[in-house]
């Protein structure tokens, strides 16, 4: 049975921070990838193509957790907790919106052996 957490984090910039957050955000990257349980930890912008037509923020971590339970330290850290209040809930941070979603890759009536 699979216990892996992938996270997609969006984040809208407030208008001209675009490049400004982006660099924050990159600033994430090291420490995170050295936590237990980080499989994957990316910032991403969006680029357009034809063949990938969606809407979404024009910035996104996307992530690889090995499990709920390391989703949630990553989540907890003093590093991460200060981002949110300094660049997303501060009136003059970097960040207007943000959207952070969990997902699992099994099936809702996934039938695995318990183990």
């Amino acid at each position: 049975m699979s216990k892996k957490v992938y996270c997609c984090a969006q984040f809208l910039p407030k208008p001209g921070k675009d490049k400004e957050l982006f660099k924050v955000l990159q600033s994430l990257e090291p420490n995170t990838l050295r936590e237990d349980g980080c499989i994957q930890y990316i910032v991403t912008r969006h680029i357009t193509s034809p063949f990938a037509e969606g809407s979404s923020f024009p910035i996104a971590f996307n992530e690889i957790w090995a499990d709920m339970a390391s989703f949630e330290a990553h989540c907890q850290r003093q590093e991460i907790s200060d981002f949110f209040a300094t660049y997303c809930q501060a009136e003059d941070g970097l960040a207007e919106d943000w959207n952070v979603c969990i997902y699992t890759d099994e099936p809702e009536d996934f039938d695995a052996p318990a183990l």
